[in-house]
């Protein structure tokens, strides 16, 4: 799927970086505490280019294979997260290719993570995905489970455990995600009860709806089609 390319990216980013802060103000954040995640999935290199002329630094991609095309053909200063599902033989690419590991959604990934990055000699941020309303669609795990596990994911020797993440289910009401963000959040919590350590990332919100997670706590916002512009046809909601 394509998008059409937007006519000026920096006045769509200059928008979304407002829109940011004025979330923040609402709730007393510090803006600088929000990290506008651009989801760059199907946008070709010159696309990214234009991005990072407007100003965007960090870009995220949810296919491995267009990934390791795309990747190679941008600046060099580019930034990149993995924010797809993740199948244990793609790994080892997204070990390579990027800075952070959104979507962990199990002990078996999650080891294989650790191994990749121990044959690369590095350290693997991640965060854990979650399953905030129990979809049979979606993936991440149930919150009981994550708290269950959650010792055992810590003590892999090459993964850091930096956060949560969740997509929680469409509505074009964004106020109705409010309660999906909250739980994200409390979950948050309990999670750094069991580690006894801080967890300081959430990534939650998307183009429709990223006020309100930032009003709840969100430190990620996964942002695609408020910056780049409406796809050519609807495809069903992923991660943007």
């Amino acid at each position: 799927m394509i998008y059409d390319c937007p006519v000026s990216f920096a006045e769509n980013l200059a928008s979304i970086q407002q829109r940011i802060q004025a979330a923040c103000v609402r709730v007393g954040r510090d803006p600088g505490s929000v990290t506008l995640l651009a989801v760059s999935k199907t946008h070709p290199p010159e696309t990214i280019r234009a991005a990072m002329d407007g100003g965007q630094w960090l870009f995220g991609e949810n296919k491995i294979q267009e990934a390791k095309a795309k990747i190679p053909l941008c600046p060099g200063k580019a930034r990149w997260q993995f924010i797809g599902h993740l199948q244990s033989n793609k790994v080892r690419d997204a070990v390579e290719l990027f800075e952070l590991i959104q979507g962990v959604d199990s002990l078996n990934i999650a080891r294989e993570i650790s191994k990749r990055a121990e044959q690369a000699a590095k350290t693997m941020p991640v965060l854990l995905e979650v399953n905030v309303a129990g979809e049979g669609s979606k993936f991440g795990y149930p919150p009981e489970q994550l708290l269950m596990e959650l010792n055992e994911l810590n003590a892999l020797p090459r993964l850091e455990i930096h956060g949560l993440m969740a997509i929680p289910p469409y509505t074009p009401v964004p106020e109705k995600a409010r309660p999906y963000f909250q739980k994200l959040h409390d979950l948050k919590t309990r999670a750094e009860a069991v580690l006894g350590a801080p967890l300081p990332q959430l990534s939650m919100g998307m183009s429709g709806d990223f006020e309100v997670a930032i009003e709840e706590g969100a430190t990620i916002v996964r942002i695609g089609t408020a910056l780049f512009g409406e796809r050519v046809s609807s495809q069903q909601r992923s991660v943007d």
